[in-house]
């Protein structure tokens, strides 16, 4: 027991280590945010392209991807209006869990089993004939160029599948549709998870400005002034931006703060000296 309690000692920090783990994550924020200092910064802040919370005309049917773990989810979203005029959404879903193979091998590999997903819900729910708009949560690193289009920085999370990084991932959902050829979808939009977090709350909640994911990865979004978003165009209004924290310490700004035990699963991981 003692032994335990003092290799449990070890994990906890007090709370000036706290607060200095604070300002260095908030510096590599803002250095995120800033254009001169955003390629080196380990916090990458990435725009969304999100611009507003949803206002009341998302009615209708629509599909859900949700790849980001191990699991892959399919979704149909029924969004409506109850008798006081306030939104109602119903949800169908059904996960599939993702092979290892598909995990690390091809990107057309894994692109193919997530349109063979998408076609077994489609047959479950007879809903093949229609063309639905769907919307993507895709749960790892991507430098947005629209709503519709970002380019996959990194794998994260025990993915590695060659040939997706630094190309457009609406791309490669797209093509994979194309070549099974039974199904049609018109592929609206593609947000990280902690942004579909945030939005789906909105519902409930309209005061809500920051979506925040602990899963098999941690991360979080909030709107920001535009102004201070130096990656996009544009003073007015503001923008959701996915902060991509999970690679805090990436470079080196935890050091003193790793343990033995994060050096080990951090080695024996699939992407060793990241998201650590």
């Amino acid at each position: 027991m003692k032994l335990l309690e003092q290799i449990l000692s070890e994990f906890r920090l007090n709370k000036e280590e706290l607060k200095e783990v604070m300002e260095r994550m908030q510096r590599e924020m803002d250095r995120g945010l800033r254009i001169e200092t955003h390629e080196e910064a380990s916090v990458k802040m990435l725009p969304t392209y999100v611009c507003s919370t949803p206002e009341g005309s998302e009615v209708g049917d629509f599909l859900a991807l949700d790849l980001g773990g191990t699991n892959f989810r399919v979704m149909l979203v029924k969004v409506g209006e109850d008798e006081e005029r306030s939104w109602k959404v119903e949800t169908k879903n059904q996960m599939y869990s993702i092979p290892e193979d598909a995990m690390t091998g091809t990107a057309e590999m894994l692109f193919d089993y997530i349109a063979e997903c998408m076609s077994d819900f489609l047959d479950r729910h007879h809903i093949k004939h229609k063309k639905l708009p769907l919307g993507f949560t895709f749960s790892f690193p991507v430098r947005h160029e629209d709503i519709d289009k970002g380019i996959l920085l990194n794998w994260t999370k025990g993915f590695k599948a060659s040939g997706a990084e630094g190309n457009n991932v609406v791309g490669l959902l797209r093509d994979a549709i194309k070549r099974r050829g039974d199904f049609e979808m018109d592929v609206v939009a593609m947000v990280n998870d902690t942004v579909a977090t945030m939005i789906s709350c909105y519902y409930e909640d309209r005061s809500c400005e920051v979506g925040m994911i602990v899963g098999t990865g941690c991360n979080a979004c909030y709107m920001e002034e535009m102004r201070t978003v130096e990656l996009v165009e544009g003073e007015e209004g503001r923008m959701c931006v996915n902060t991509e924290w999970g690679a805090f310490g990436d470079n080196g700004e935890l050091e003193e703060f790793r343990l033995e035990y994060d050096r080990v699963v951090d080695e024996t991981s699939i992407n060793p000296g990241h998201q650590l």
